[in-house]
Order: structure tokens, then C-alpha cells, then sequence
């Protein structure tokens, strides 16, 4: 039941605006857009930016022109809105906009940025469907392959295997055209045709790849055409015209094939010069040219009819069953009667030695009659039952006719110089098949057309499937009717030697075999300067995409836009196609391309069907994906069916297109398919990843970088992105993120300008991940929310990798200690492992190279493996490959160093890791002065900067007094006492929860005279916290062992120690994780997640 709509219109309450408040108004307006500032900018990349900050997609409908604003908000009606019409238009706007779009230009812009100023008034389409589409798909279709080589195709597969391979290909192109028919519906379609619909539904890879294939294919088929235009030139109306002579018997087909490329050569050049001067004279002929195609196709069928009531009179001239040429001879006969005298004919000239009856002649010659048959002998002559079955040959073979009786003699002399009818290829189905697709291909030619259409939704459906219906039926007719007519010697014959030179079609034409040449001659011509009109501006719709970089220079031409540079381009490459000269060898070339294309269009509709993307909504409802599919599935099988060494080639071709403009393309959002494709992947994927941890043989470090940012928003640490680069060699997942202190609101645009800067680092760097910039009040909460909700699903990382803070002891940088060790904790709590890289600005680049060194592992304890794993990852990139892997392990008083050694070795073993080994024997001995003065310093520096206030100038003083005795106590000698009574029975290598409850519940009673020697030294040391004492000890007796063993190494990695969980000891930590490192160039601090990261098991 029709909806019925009633406008009403509402009268302004209050009448219309004044001009005092309309003035009023809009100096407010003047006055929020200052205030506003950055939050409203142009289009950038098809991104607009409304007054609120947030990005909009541009679009052809919305902020598509330059609008008056105070039309647009006059009246109060819509006050309310009033705020969101700069991005929001009115729905009678938007309507209006609607019913006066027309197909801008596509492949010069994009059709959606194309609205600028200069734009000229765009003329109303006026094509319909017949002139449009049909017309220029049926004279794309019919062509040269239908006129010189589909009668020898049938007479050698036979009516059937032809009907066949005619059958499969009018199925590819109308699944293809059906999938075309879905798509070019999903839309309005902007002029620029199949390279639009495919890279707008595949992406900007596929796109380019099948784009270019596309026209390379239609490039070839230029060259197919030229080379048919000069078969017909040389072999049919003027042979005489041949430069090159066979000057020797056998050299007649290198002769032609050096004709054929003089004369292309020449034609190339006169065609690509008409081309440039005027292409619209081109076009105009268009219609001349499809004329002929039509008219020659006419007078087959009239010949048809008549050869049913007066066949016409073509004799051929069999020898046995063995066909001859009439080139060079008269009579077929081997006698003659003259004047009641028998004399020899110019024949038997060609079979003996003299003229004579008594001559010496060839065998086979002197064995079997000479007779002559019919070469057309109609349709009702039953002659389609000796047709049916195929006659494949060898090269060089003679044509015979099968059934004829033949008397074989003894072939001692060679057969070359004697004048029968031979193949000039070797022929079988697969062979076939590649020369006869062309002639189905030119279904393209109305979607190419569509910014000239007047509905391009409805008549290229209509009009392509129409026109491959229309040329199927012309096939397959024909293909019964040549084999009903016409004998199977004279069908064989490809240029028509046993019929006097005729062409073989142009025999059963009517109402003369020169109506079939002539217009052959011009359709293919024709066909030719179209090829070379569409060939060099699908090449500068490609290039003015930009998403092949290297062909961009053919994006420029003339003042006028034609392609100058890509005519260029597009005859030198048809040129490569005339060298070839054989159009049998030039048809599978193309016929590959052409069925690359096809599948992608197969291929994009499946896409778009099985993925069901929203906006997938194709006016054209009789489709199916299983249709698309078999499309698809009959294009890769007819390619191989071709010629399976050519169509690996287009694939290659193909490949490094795609990985190009993926490597190099610029990046391009179309909402393909193939993008909704990958996100489908990924959500499969992600559900199926165990949201567990992973089993410890598949265990990788998956990293989240944390980089801190200057005042500009870059990147303080280049270096830590290169280590990641090495670390990871482009496997498993990285997330690098960042914090800007703030909020979210307020640090919208720095966010945007920051995460570009991290994504052209990582770009550089090479380091493939994810950015994740997080705008936190503190800086504290940003990493935690990172460490915490980074990655998705089972896509999160294990491990987190960080910078140390270097101005840690700077007093204006109070909190970076203590944000480094909140970091640790957090690390620990949510079971990732941490590396922390020290002087990170000494890691090597990307670039550098190390000839030699070694990579230094000092495992104290065991955190599950990382400490072995990462030095074999490391050493997978070509950075660290040259260097050598040593493992050190500590042994107190109490183990046995040498089976320490035996038993490390026999572990490294079983891991499958090369390294050195090496048992480091670290004695207790007495603490030294140093160690005491070390912690003393670092107490007194604690206390003072927590109880004093200060000023920053007195806290700068302060901090550097306290440096100054620290230097001036490690010139001071070590005085050592015996204090053993006092120290706990081993060193305390690493502080874990059961070593400090053992410590808490410790014994601590002390010999106090053995105190009173050593604190007399200094009574303030006695005050001293003796866990600290230990602490310190270790990191300056461990950090003396490393410094002897590994100061000259390229890398170091250390087990890290945990934070204390008393909190007030945290700046303490720092300063033994710095006495720990001291003196190393590079350090990598590594804490395991508890978990085993490696596994000896396969």
C-alpha cells in the first residue's frame, strides 16, 4: 500500500532573524571558531575534522561544497542543530545533492576529493544500453580470432572438443560477467570501469597487481590485432607487398615472420601517431569499424543458407589423401590433353625431374592418383560426421584427409620441397584453448564506459550479458555450421593454400570472399587503435592512484589529460608483442592476463558475499557466490589449461606487483574486501588462541615497548625501537606505547601528532607492531592501564620492555625512580617479564654490524630461561650474528664448581644452544670500607632529600656534595676487619620472599667487640641498616666479578633483583641496580615472569 506524505510547513515563531541578530549571530560564530582554534581543520587524507575535535570520513554528500552558512541556519526551526551543521548537513540538502550527483572522472582523482573550485560543469550522460554497452562489448568480443583461426581450430579439434573449448570459455566470461554485474550494482560506479570495481573491492594491492595485469593484457591484445591486421594485409590481399622472400624451400614462415614485424613496426608507430593527434576521431570511427564486424558475420550466415541450394565451387586438389597447395600450380592433374597430345603438367614438374612421361619421380607421386574434391560442400552433405572428431598434428605434418585411400611409398626424398599443405605448429586441446579465449575477451568494454552512461546500474548488466549471450551463440553456431560446410583438409588449412589463397572463411561467405577480408581487415585495425586508445588510460588511472610508486611519472600528459607518457609506454611494450610476430604465440600471452583479471572479479564478488559487509548491496540479485566461485575456479584451470609455464610467469608478475605496492605503495583505505577479509581472519584467529598462557615450546617474548616522549611528542630512545627490531626480527607481537600526562580532551591533537611519530619510527626501525599512545592524569596510571589492558584476547604481551631511567638521581626528577620501580612491581604482579635496557643510546642501529664479540649471560638464578633465550633470538639478526654467546654462573663456598660446569654444559646440550661456559667462584670475604662509605652515602643522600625542603638550587648543591665525598671515598684504601661474626654464613645473591623471611627471623646477635674495631673508624657506620650493607655488598663484589669477566663484551644481560616490598627502601634499589652496572657500556637487565620460557623436550 503506498505511504501518502504530507508536507507542512512551519512558520518561524517570532518571524525571521534581523539583520542586527543575524550579524549578532555570526560574530558569536567568528568569535566560538577562535575559540575553538585547532579543533577545526581541513581535509586531510579524506578525514575532516569537525568543531568538537572528533575526525568525520569525508564524502561526496557531506561538506562535499562550499555552502552559504547563513542560508543554512535561517530560521529557528533547527537551532537546536545548529552546532552540527558544519559536518552534518540537513536531510534536503543532503537529498538535493543526491539527485544532481554525476560520475566525476574517476582514475584522474578519486571521485570523492574531486571537488574543487576549477571543477568544470560535468554533461549529463545520455548512453543507453545498446549504444553504451552491447555495441562496444560485441565489437570487443567478435574479432580476429573469430575470422583467421576459428575454422582451423574447428577442423583440427573437430565440432565436439571445439564446442567444448568454446563452451568453457563463454561460461568463464559469463560467470564473470555476472560476478562484474554484482559489483558495478553495489553503487554508484564512477567512470574508470573494471580497474575501479576490482581495486575498490580488493584493495589497493590486488588492485594494482590484477590492474596492471589488465593492462598488459589489453596492451597484447593490441599487438594480437595489429598482427592479425597483417596476416590478412600479406597472406590474403596482397601478398606481393612482402619485403622478405623465401629464398629457399622451408624459410616461407621466417620470411613471414620478418614481414610481420617490419610492417608491425610501422603500424604501431602510424597507429600510436593517430592515437595522440586524435582520439576522438578513433572513436568516432568505433561504429564504422563495428559495421564491418557486423556485415562480415552477415554474410557468413547468408553463406550458410546458400551453400544448402548451390554450394559454391571451390575444388581441392588431394594427392592420395594428402592435400595440395595451389600456389604453384594450375591443373590438378598429372596430364593434360592438348591438341590430341598429352603432355605434363606444371604438377608433375613439381613431383619428377623433367617434363617428360619417363621422368624419374617420387615414389609416393608415382603410387597414387591425383583427384579432386570439394572444398565447400554444403551444409546438407553430411560431411559434419567426418568433422566431429579431432586431428591433432606435428609440426611440419601434411594435412590428410582421413578416409581417402593412399598407397605410402618409400619416402627417400625429403617431402619439404614438394607442394603440400603443412602445419605450421604442433597441435593438441591445451593449445588450443589459449588461442581461441581471446576471442571471448572484451566483456570489460561497457563497465569501462560507465562514467558515459545514462543508468550505469542497469545497462552494463543488461548490456554485458546480453552481448556474451549474443557472441556465445554466434560461436557455437558457428562452430557446427563450419564443420557442416566446409571439408575437414580446407578447415586445417590455416591460410587457405589449398583454396587458391582465399581465407578459409571468406570461401563459404556469400555474396564474396572479399566482403569477409575487407571487413575483417578494418574491424581489426580498428579493434588495434581502440586497444592502444584504452591500453595508456587505464595505465594513468593506475598511476594517478599512486599506489604504484615507480609508474607514477605515466600519471602526467597533455594539457588536454591525454596520456602522452602511457601512449608511450603502452606502444613500446606492443612492440615486444610484434617481435613475437606469431599471433598463435601472442594469444596465450594475453589469454593469461585477461583470465588473471577474470578471477579477481570472480574472486571479489566471493569476497564481498561470504563476508557480508554491510555496505555489499548489489541491485543485481541473480548472483551466488557458488557462481563467483566456479568463475573464479574455471579461470585458474583455463590458465593452466593454456599454458601452465605462462601462467606461473603472470603469477610471479602478479606476486611482485602485490608485494611492491605492499613495501612500497602508498597506504590506501577503500573499504575492500580483502582488508574485511584479514579482519575476519583475525577475529577467527583471535578466538581460537587460547586466552592461557601458551605451551613453553611456542613461548616467544610478545613485547610491549614503553617509550618515553619529549616536549615535541618524539621518540627520546630511537635506539630502544632498533633493539626491538633485533630482539623480535619481525615475528610474534609488539605493542609500543607511550603516556602523555593529561587528559584525553585536551591532548587530542598532541595524541594524533605523537602516535605519528612512533608509527615513522617504527617505520624506519622497521619494527613491526602496534602503537598504543594512552593520555593518563599521571603518568604512573598511563603504564599501568598499558601493562594491564595492551593487546586482545590470547594477543597480549608476556614480556615489557623499558629504557633505564638515566636522570633517576636528578632532584627535579623526583618521581622517574619511583615510576621505574611502581613498573617492576606492576611487571611482577601481572606475571610479565621486564627487560630494562641501560644506556640504551649505546645499543647498536639497524645498520650497524658486529665482526666479532661475545653476548655475556651471568645467571644468578634461574627466572625460567629468558636469560638463554634472549641471546639466541639476538643472534638470529644479522646485527649480533657474529657474536659469540658465554654463560656465567656463580659458585659460593659451598658447591662444586667443576660439576657446576659439567652439569651447565650438559643443560646447554640438551637446548640445542652454542656458548661458552664458564663457573665464576665468589668466596665471602670481609665487607670493605668502600662498601660501608657506599651505603652510608646513599643513606644520608635519602634522608636529606626527603627531611630537608629545599630549594632546586640548594637540592642541585646538596646532590653534588654528596657526589664529591662519594668520589673522594673510592680513592680512600680499603680498610677490612673481621666482622664475620657479625655477616650472615652466604652472600645473599638475590632478595625473594623466602631469603627475607629467613632474614627477618634470623639470629642477630653480634660480636660487639669485633664492631668497636671497624666502627671507630667511622662511629655513623654503625648506625647503619645491616641489610643494606649486604645489599651493597653484593652489587659491588658481583659488579667487580662482571667487570672482570665481561667489560669488554658487546652486550651484557644480568638477572635483575626484585624491588623490596617495604617501599620506603625504594630509592635504595636504584642505587644498588646502579652499583650493580656500573662501569658496563651495555646492559640488559632481565626479570623472568616465574614461568619456563624454554624447554629441553622437542
Amino acid at each position: 500500500m503506498p505511504t501518502n506524505f504530507t508536507v507542512v510547513p512551519v512558520e518561524a515563531q517570532g518571524g525571521e532573524r534581523d539583520s542586527a541578530e543575524r550579524d549578532a549571530w555570526r560574530q558569536e560564530e567568528e568569535e566560538d571558531n577562535r575559540d575553538r582554534g585547532s579543533g577545526e581543520r581541513g581535509e586531510q587524507g579524506g578525514v575532516r575534522r569537525s568543531g568538537d575535535g572528533i575526525s568525520r570520513e569525508s564524502s561526496p554528500f557531506i561538506n562535499s561544497a562550499e555552502m552559504d552558512r547563513g542560508n543554512m541556519y535561517e530560521g529557528k526551526n533547527m537551532a537546536l542543530f545548529e552546532e552540527e551543521m558544519d559536518s552534518n548537513p540537513m536531510v534536503s540538502s543532503l537529498l538535493n545533492k543526491l539527485a544532481n550527483y554525476t560520475n566525476v572522472t574517476q582514475g584522474v582523482v578519486e571521485h570523492e576529493a574531486d571537488e574543487d573550485s576549477k571543477r568544470k560543469e560535468v554533461k549529463v550522460p545520455r548512453m543507453g544500453t545498446f549504444i553504451g554497452v552491447y555495441l562496444p562489448c560485441l565489437q570487443n568480443i567478435l574479432g580476429v580470432i573469430l575470422f583467421l583461426r576459428l575454422t582451423w581450430i574447428v577442423g583440427t579439434a573437430g565440432v565436439l572438443e571445439s564446442f567444448i573449448i568454446v563452451f568453457m570459455c563463454c561460461a568463464c566470461t559469463m560467470l564473470t560477467a555476472i560476478s562484474m554485474s554484482a559489483i558495478a550494482t553495489n553503487g554508484v560506479v564512477p567512470a574508470g570501469g573494471s580497474y575501479y570495481m576490482i581495486s575498490r573491492s580488493l584493495g589497493p594491492e590486488f588492485g594494482g597487481a590484477v590492474g596492471l595485469c589488465f593492462y598488459l593484457g589489453t596492451t597484447f591484445a593490441g599487438a594480437m590485432y595489429i598482427l592479425g591486421t597483417i596476416e590478412i594485409l600479406l597472406t590474403y590481399i596482397s601478398p606481393s607487398a612482402a619485403i622478405f622472400k623465401a629464398e629457399e624451400v622451408g624459410e616461407e614462415t621466417e620470411a613471414m615472420l620478418n614481414n610481420m614485424r617490419v610492417y608491425g613496426t610501422c603500424i604501431i608507430i602510424l597507429m600510436a601517431i593517430v592515437v595522440f593527434v586524435g582520439v576522438k576521431y578513433v572513436n568516432k570511427l568505433a561504429l564504422v569499424f563495428l559495421a564491418c564486424v557486423i556485415l562480415s558475420i552477415i554474410a557468413i550466415y547468408a553463406g550458410v543458407i546458400k551453400t544448402a541450394i548451390d554450394p559454391p565451387d571451390f575444388p581441392i586438389c588431394l594427392l592420395g589423401n594428402r592435400t595440395l597447395s595451389k600456389r604453384s600450380f594450375d591443373v590438378c592433374a598429372k596430364f593434360t590433353e592438348r591438341n590430341n597430345e598429352t603432355k605434363t603438367t606444371n604438377l608433375w614438374l613439381l613431383f619428377c625431374n623433367s617434363s617428360l612421361p619417363t621422368a624419374m619421380c617420387d615414389d609416393y607421386f608415382s603410387l597414387n592418383n591425383v583427384t579432386e574434391i570439394q572444398g565447400i560442400p554444403g551444409i546438407l552433405s553430411g560431411v559434419l560426421i567426418d568433422n566431429l572428431w579431432s586431428t591433432y598434428s606435428e609440426k611440419g605434418s601434411i594435412v590428410e584427409k582421413k578416409n581417402q585411400p593412399s598407397v605410402s611409398g618409400s619416402e627417400d626424398i625429403k617431402i619439404a620441397g614438394r607442394p603440400y599443405v603443412f602445419t605450421d605448429i604442433m597441435t593438441y586441446f591445451t593449445v588450443l584453448v589459449g588461442i581461441y579465449f581471446p576471442s571471448v575477451t572484451g566483456i570489460m568494454a561497457g563497465s569501462n564506459r560507465s562514467g558515459d552512461l545514462k543508468d550505469a546500474q542497469k545497462s552494463i548488466p543488461t548490456g554485458t550479458i546480453l552481448a556474451i549471450s549474443t557472441t556465445s551463440f554466434i560461436y557455437l553456431s558457428c562452430i557446427v555450421l563450419f564443420g557442416a560446410c566446409i571439408e575437414g583438409v580446407v578447415l586445417r588449412d590455416k591460410f587457405g593454400e589449398a583454396v587458391n589463397g582465399n581465407l578459409v572463411v571468406g570461401t563459404l561467405a556469400w555474396p564474396s570472399p572479399w566482403v569477409i577480408v575487407i571487413g575483417s581487415f578494418f574491424s581489426t585495425c580498428g579493434a588495434g587503435l581502440q586497444s592502444l586508445t584504452g591500453a595508456p588510460r587505464l595505465l594513468q588511472a593506475i598511476a594517478r592512484d599512486g599506489i604504484v610508486p615507480f609508474i607514477q611519472v605515466f600519471g602526467h600528459g597533455k594539457a588536454n589529460g591525454e596520456p602522452t607518457w602511457a601512449l608511450l609506454l603502452t606502444a613500446a611494450i606492443c612492440e615486444i608483442g610484434i617481435l613475437i610476430a606469431s599471433l598463435d604465440s601472442v594469444a596465450p600471452i594475453l589469454s593469461m592476463f585477461f583470465l588473471m583479471c577474470y578471477m579477481f572479479v570472480n574472486l571479489a564478488c566471493a569476497v564481498q558475499t561470504l563476508l557480508r559487509t554491510p555496505n555489499w548491496r548489489p541491485r543485481f540479485k541473480y548472483y551466488h557466490w557458488t557462481l563467483s566461485f566456479l568463475g573464479m575456479s574455471l579461470c585458474l584451470a583455463l590458465m593452466f589449461i593454456c599454458s601452465w609455464y605462462y601462467a606461473l610467469i603472470a603469477m610471479l608478475i602478479a606476486g611482485c606487483i602485490y608485494k611492491y605496492i605492499e613495501y612500497r605503495g602508498a597506504e590506501k583505505e577503500w573499504g575492500d574486501g580483502i582488508r574485511g577479509l584479514s579482519l575476519n581472519a583475525a577475529r577467527y584467529a583471535l578466538l581460537r588462541v587460547e586466552d592461557g598462557p601458551p605451551h613453553t615450546k611456542n613461548w616467544r617474548p610478545q613485547l610491549l615497548v614503553l617509550l618515553n616522549l619529549d616536549c615535541e611528542q618524539l621518540v627520546k630512545h630511537p635506539r630502544l625501537l632498533s633493539f626491538t627490531s633485533q630482539l623480535k626480527a619481525g615475528k610474534g607481537l609488539t605493542i609500543v606505547g607511550s603516556v602523555l600526562q593529561g587528559t584525553y580532551l585536551d591532548k587530542c591533537v598532541e595524541t594524533q601528532k605523537a602516535e605519528e611519530n612512533v608509527k615513522a619510527l617504527m617505520a624506519v626501525e622497521k619494527t613491526k607492531g602496534f602503537c598504543q599512545i594512552v593520555v593518563s592524569p599521571s603518568f604512573r596510571d598511563g603504564i599501568s592501564h598499558l601493562i594491564q589492558s595492551a593487546g586482545l584476547g590470547g594477543m597480549k604481551h608476556n614480556t615489557v620492555l623499558m629504557a633505564w631511567p638515566q636522570s633517576w638521581k636528578q632532584t627535579e626528577n623526583h618521581f622517574s625512580w619511583k615510576n621505574f620501580v611502581d613498573t617492576v612491581r606492576e611487571t611482577t604482579a601481572a606475571q610479565q617479564a621486564l627487560l630494562v635496557a641501560k644506556n640504551i643510546d649505546l645499543f647498536p642501529t639497524n645498520q650497524e654490524r658486529f665482526t666479532e664479540g661475545n653476548i655475556d649471560v651471568w645467571w644468578i638464578v634461574h627466572d625460567g630461561g629468558m636469560l638463554m633465550l634472549l641471546p639466541f633470538l639476538l643472534r638470529q639478526h644479522k646485527v649480533w650474528r657474529k657474536c659469540k654467546m658465554r654463560i656465567f654462573t656463580v659458585a659460593q663456598m659451598d658447591d662444586n664448581s667443576i660439576q657446576m660446569k659439567k652439569d651447565l654444559q650438559m643443560f646447554l646440550y640438551h637446548l640445542r644452544l652454542n656458548a661458552e661456559v664458564e663457573v665464576v667462584e665468589m668466596f665471602e670475604n670481609d665487607i670493605s670500607a668502600f662498601t660501608y662509605e657506599k651505603t652510608l652515602m646513599m643513606e644520608q643522600r635519602s634522608q636529606m632529600l626527603k627531611q630537608m625542603q629545599l630549594s632546586k638550587n640548594e637540592r642541585e648543591r646538596e646532590a653534588q656534595l654528596i657526589h664529591d665525598r662519594n668520589t673522594a671515598s673510592r680513592s680512600a684504601p680499603a680498610v677490612k676487619a673481621s666482622v664475620a661474626a657479625a655477616m650472615p654464613e652466604k652472600v645473599q645473591m638475590t632478595w625473594t620472599k623466602e631469603k627475607f623471611v629467613a632474614e627477618k627471623h634470623k639470629n642477630k646477635d653480634t660480636n660487639v667487640s669485633g664492631f668497636k674495631d671497624i666502627f671507630n673508624m667511622k662511629p655513623e657506620w654503625g648506625n647503619l641498616n645491616q641489610s643494606n650493607v649486604r645489599r651493597m655488598h653484593t652489587a659491588v663484589k658481583l659488579n667487580g666479578v662482571v667487570l672482570n669477566k665481561s667489560q669488554h663484551a658487546q652486550l651484557v644481560l644480568l638477572n635483575m633483583p626484585g624491588p623490596p616490598k617495604n617501599r620506603k627502601g625504594d630509592e635504595n634499589y636504584m642505587e644498588f641496580l646502579e652499583v650493580l652496572t656500573e662501569g658496563l657500556d651495555r646492559v640488559l637487565l632481565v626479570r623472568g615472569s616465574g614461568r619456563e620460557v624454554i624447554t629441553i623436550y622437542s
